[in-house]
């Protein structure tokens, strides 16, 4: 159970094509006005690196849907879990009921938490879940509620994971909903976290961190960085918080992005890759830290109607298993260093870790349109989107990310 080879784009209309203009204008009169941009292109099928749009149009993703799909668009392990676990059970109480299927995914996720030892995960639907459970832990854990975050840092737009976001596009207009309880500190930069952390309106418990900023730009921390994080954290008694909803299950070549550095979190946020398709989040953390959370008297603290949605499970240890099986870690790392040595030779100001991999580029949004234009799927990132983000499904072949490489850089022009 295997994906074909994925193909190059094929395109037969304009991009976007009647169809999804069509579509568009529809959703427009039942859609709030600020979810969907503007030229948006409507899926209607994916498979392995490839997307089908509602016009018949054949494009590279060279996203992965946002970075979901790490084992590929349809893996047909996931889709046969995905079917078959909804066929026998497709809802569970997940706080009260739980279906079995719950028991192995968080079994599975503690045995991969990095550097071993007991844990304990809840999980969720969505990466702002994740980091919600993290922030909840933190408080409970340490008595103190206040949270170093960085500038660049996105983990998030639900109340309690905005507050620990940077970009002002995210926070201005809900700023007097927010708690006030996070100072940020300037990336990379491990000793200004005192003067952040002095700086906080409240106590602080916590610092929380992207391996590798996302939306911020895709920039990777410097060398140092998380393993001074680490002694900080250790040193003031606070809780290291590891947002990799982004970096987790391989992206950057490592299980997780952390491993790079030999850095262990108290707590993990990993959510998209996590089921390569399925919505399902989950904050992971060690033993002792998670216990902070009272035994459950019958009424859960912290739940949500599918917490442990069996489909969504089912998907995750589907994906799980692809990824060791096929062995798209290590693709990742090995199809990843070749794609920046590429880019890097055709002198460009590129930067990467595995498969996330980043092209400073002025127009970096004109650049993504004129690639959809050609068939590819890519997204400007940063908070001056100034930044070409690249991040395919880890199973895509190398010759085929080299030739969309290759007319992606034509798009740069």
């Amino acid at each position: 159970m295997s994906l074909p080879p994925s193909q190059q784009p094929l395109l037969v209309t304009q991009v976007p094509g009647p169809r999804s203009r069509g579509l568009a204008q529809r959703l427009a009169q039942v859609e709030s006005r600020n979810v969907t941009a503007a030229g948006a292109l409507f899926w209607e099928r994916a498979l392995g690196c490839n997307v089908w749009d509602v016009d018949g149009n054949r494009f590279v993703d060279l996203s992965a849907g946002f970075g979901v799909a790490n084992v590929g668009h349809g893996h047909p392990r996931v889709v046969g879990a995905v079917a078959d676990q909804a066929e026998r059970l497709l809802h569970a109480m997940g706080d009260v009921h739980p279906g079995e299927v719950k028991v192995a995914l968080l079994e599975a996720l503690a045995r991969r938490f990095p550097g071993g030892g007991p844990a304990r995960a809840v999980l969720g639907s969505s990466g702002s879940d994740a980091v919600e459970v993290a922030l909840k832990t933190a408080a409970l854990a340490t008595g103190r509620p206040g949270l170093v975050a960085f500038e660049g840092a996105y983990h998030g737009v639900s109340l309690g994971a905005l507050d620990a976001s940077w970009r002002p596009l995210f926070r201005e207009r809900f700023e007097a909903r927010l708690p006030g309880a996070t100072a940020f500190a300037r990336w990379g930069d491990a000793e200004d976290v005192g003067r952040a952390a002095n700086a906080c309106a409240a106590q602080v418990g916590a610092v929380i961190v992207e391996p590798v900023q996302g939306r911020g730009g895709d920039r990777l921390a410097p060398d140092g960085f998380l393993a001074a994080l680490r002694e900080r954290c250790d040193r003031e008694g606070w809780l290291l918080v590891v947002d990799e909803v982004f970096t987790g299950f391989g992206r950057t070549g490592r299980w997780f992005a952390c491993e790079h550095a030999g850095v262990v979190p108290d707590l993990l946020c990993i959510a998209k890759g996590l089921a390569s398709g399925m919505p399902i989040s989950a904050c992971i953390g060690r033993a002792d830290v998670m216990d902070a959370w009272p035994v459950s008297e019958g009424e859960a603290i912290h739940t949500q109607t599918f917490l442990g949605h069996p489909p969504g499970c089912a998907a995750a240890l589907a994906s799980l298993a692809v990824l060791e099986e096929e062995k798209l870690v290590e693709r990742a790392a090995e199809t990843g260093a070749r794609a920046l040595k590429q880019l890097r030779g055709r002198g460009l100001e590129a930067r990467g870790l595995g498969l996330l991999l980043a092209i400073e580029c002025d127009a970096a949004a004109a650049a993504c349109t004129r690639a959809l234009e050609r068939g590819l799927i890519a997204l400007p990132s940063g908070d001056a989107g100034q930044v070409v983000s690249i991040s395919p499904p880890l199973c895509i072949e190398p010759e085929l990310l080299e030739a969309s490489l290759d007319l992606l850089v034509e798009c740069l022009a």
